[in-house]
């Protein structure tokens, strides 16, 4: 049985998650959480013309329900009216859209083409161009595609993961599969150190998060009732843990499907599983592999899904278990991208307001690596703060013994 969303009516009207959301501090256009959620709905169940656009100024990054006293799913609640009340005008711009959140198409198209169209893309007048047509702000790298899939490289290599005792499946999504499939074999060199296989699912999706936030919901529907559709297949055959190194992906498939798509996930959730959370309960049942000293200075960011959701603890804590490494875990809210949201002619200022704080703290750390568990939140570090930025398992995988 689905999850009931929490009525509105728990709001106390405290106003915390306006103070806690980062766009109502860098756009005073933006009402805040409150005004767009719990006050909203109020009005939006009377009539459909109390909806407002300026609920698309949302980044969905849940700090709001982070911050609420009384558990309103405020973040749920604009993205659901949305998807019930938001006008689709057909204009140039729906091109950006479909282009950013359809990335299971885009990836296929790309990759085999990938020095050709990063290199396209890179250059300064199609960045003037796409920003004067299409409003990709030309501030802005689009991410690079990566040439061949991650599922192309593990069919070449996934006879030998059948030796393994204990078997995971892994949940890669688009950003390991088009663009940063090292991602995806750093987490098999980690799972293997620890005598651990890894399986894929016979089919994926994009979980459908860039989908949500740029109002495909019919096509996010769609795929999350594929996926959910094959974790139940394989925890019935194999009873496994489905594994993802996307914390944005973990907390969509767990939580998002349920609450915003209304797809029923009861029997596959407990069952899905970030990856830091997964490997630091490995790790302190004694499943440690050996492990050599980095001696690197690191600061940690942590990603708005991620703290939504009490995971940042696992990776701090799987961090200070590598030897020789200098942690810093910054003080930081949310990057400003929050999935395709920065990318947009219409939000890079907002964007650039909300990541400042973050982007000059990363700056003044004078560290080695700057460490996150999203890639939006990389591709924003890397690109604002000029600083390399790896996920927790790709610093694992590099203090992994010979």
């Amino acid at each position: 049985m689905l999850k009931q969303d929490t009525s509105f009516d728990q709001c106390i009207k405290c106003t915390v998650c306006t103070v806690y959301c980062p766009v109502a501090k860098a756009n005073p256009n933006y009402p805040g959480p409150k005004q767009c959620g719990p006050d909203g709905e109020r009005l939006r169940i009377k009539s459909a013309e109390f909806y407002d656009d300026m609920l698309k100024l949302c980044t969905n990054c849940k700090r709001c329900e982070t911050a609420c006293p009384s558990g309103v799913k405020i973040g749920d609640m604009i993205a659901v009216a949305r998807s019930k009340h938001a006008k689709h005008d057909i204009n140039i711009k729906t091109i950006r859209d479909f282009v950013l959140s359809h990335t299971d198409l885009m990836g296929t198209v790309a990759t085999p083409f990938a020095p050709i169209v990063n290199a396209v893309t890179s250059m300064k007048p199609v960045k003037k161009i796409m920003h004067k047509t299409i409003g990709v702000h030309d501030h802005k790298s689009l991410p690079k595609y990566s040439h061949g899939t991650f599922r192309q490289w593990y069919k070449k290599h996934c006879q030998q993961q059948t030796k393994y005792p204990q078997q995971v499946h892994y949940f890669h999504g688009c950003y390991v599969n088009y663009n940063h499939p090292q991602l995806g074999k750093d987490f098999i060199k980690v799972m293997n150190a620890m005598n651990i296989g890894v399986q894929l699912l016979k089919k994926e999706k994009c979980c459908g998060v860039p989908l949500i936030a740029n109002g495909f919901f019919d096509k996010a529907k769609k795929n999350a009732l594929l996926n959910t559709q094959n974790f139940e297949a394989v925890i019935e055959q194999y009873n496994s843990t489905i594994v993802s190194t996307s914390s944005t992906c973990a907390f969509t498939l767990r939580e998002e499907y349920p609450h915003v798509l209304k797809v029923d996930n009861a029997k596959v959730a407990d069952k899905i599983e970030y990856v830091t959370r997964f490997l630091l309960k490995a790790f302190m049942n004694g499943n440690t592999p050996k492990l050599k000293p980095l001696n690197k200075k690191v600061v940690y960011h942590t990603p708005c899904h991620l703290e939504r959701t009490g995971g940042s603890l696992y990776t701090i804590e799987l961090l200070k278990m590598i030897p020789g490494l200098e942690l810093e875990v910054l003080d930081s809210q949310c990057c400003g991208l929050a999935g395709t949201y920065g990318f947009k002619t219409e939000n890079y200022d907002t964007s650039m307001k909300i990541g400042e704080d973050l982007f000059q703290k990363i700056r003044h750390a004078k560290a080695d690596y700057a460490i996150t568990d999203c890639e939006t939140c990389k591709w924003q570090i890397e690109e604002n703060a000029d600083l390399t930025t790896i996920h927790p398992v790709s610093l694992l995988a590099m203090a992994l013994a010979d």
